[in-house]
């Protein structure tokens, strides 16, 4: 076929999306990996969060996440899901802020984007700062570990389920915080124990221990994520403001990208969310 005949058919038909060097999604490869990238990760969190709901359901009894989560910064006792509310709002509207961010990149607004991409820093790292006065609370106050959780064995009143004795007694209430299930002795934690009717002793027991692995696991992946997440934003806003990414005149598409990392984060944080604290 001759060159004439190569040049009228390219006139004639156009050239398709599945042309070499084309992109035939209408996305840079950046963007599709990054997509790529993001839908491992969910399979991922997936399985999880599948393995949390399958052991949660196959357990007779599971701690009653209103009382688990009822305490607040300042000595706030009794507020059930208060905090981690607060958590969850920083998150979603550092998204809204991100959301803002790619706008101004769109627009070739430099310092549009430094300033909301550095609100977008602000609540990941307010976020991040919740958590570990979270884990903080649940490990050295309330003694929650990967072996040993505190928590399952009491209705959602409050009451004990079991004992009648010494230490404990039916009916009895306790407060968060108190280590209402929990004495030491000889530098170690152990259950409470009490003596029943017939004046056999009898333990206290502890709720299913796989509850604090999986909370402290799941929790903290996501929360590796988020922390991931920062020290970028951080990297590509001071690219921004070092007007790196002004001179490719993309429409900073580096911002956007990390900006579907960041939305991902915010709605796996949704799910965990409604299985930790809601079920």
């Amino acid at each position: 076929m001759s060159a004439d005949s190569v040049a009228h058919d390219t006139v004639e038909h156009g050239e398709g999306s599945w042309d070499g060097a084309g992109s035939p999604f209408k996305a840079s490869y950046g963007k599709l990996m990054m997509w790529y990238f993001l839908l491992s990760d969910a399979f991922t969190f997936a399985g999880f969060l599948i393995a949390y709901g399958a052991i949660r359901f196959s357990m007779p009894t599971w701690p009653v996440p209103d009382f688990v989560f009822s305490t607040t910064p300042f000595g706030g006792h009794g507020l059930p899901l208060i905090f981690v509310t607060f958590m969850s709002f920083l998150l979603i509207i550092s998204s809204v802020t991100m959301v803002r961010g790619v706008q101004e990149g769109h627009a070739e607004n430099k310092n549009g984007v430094v300033f909301w991409m550095f609100l977008t820093i602000i609540g990941g790292a307010g976020f991040l700062g919740c958590q570990a006065w979270e884990w903080n609370n649940l490990i050295r106050t309330e003694h929650m570990s990967v072996t040993v959780n505190p928590f399952g064995t009491h209705i959602e009143s409050g009451e004990y389920l079991e004992g009648d004795g010494h230490d404990i007694k039916a009916g009895d209430t306790f407060v968060a915080g108190d280590s209402y299930l929990i004495h030491q002795h000889d530098g170690h934690f152990a259950p409470l124990k009490y003596k029943t009717d017939a004046g056999v002793e009898k333990q206290q027991e502890f709720g299913p221990k796989s509850f604090g692995a999986l909370f402290f696991f799941i929790t903290g992946f996501h929360g590796f994520h988020v922390l991931s997440g920062v020290a970028f934003l951080i990297i590509i806003m001071l690219n921004v403001a070092s007007g790196l990414y002004e001179k490719r005149k993309n429409g900073y598409e580096m911002v956007e990208k990390i900006g579907l990392y960041w939305h991902f984060v915010d709605l796996v944080w949704v799910f965990v969310f409604l299985v930790f604290y809601l079920l």
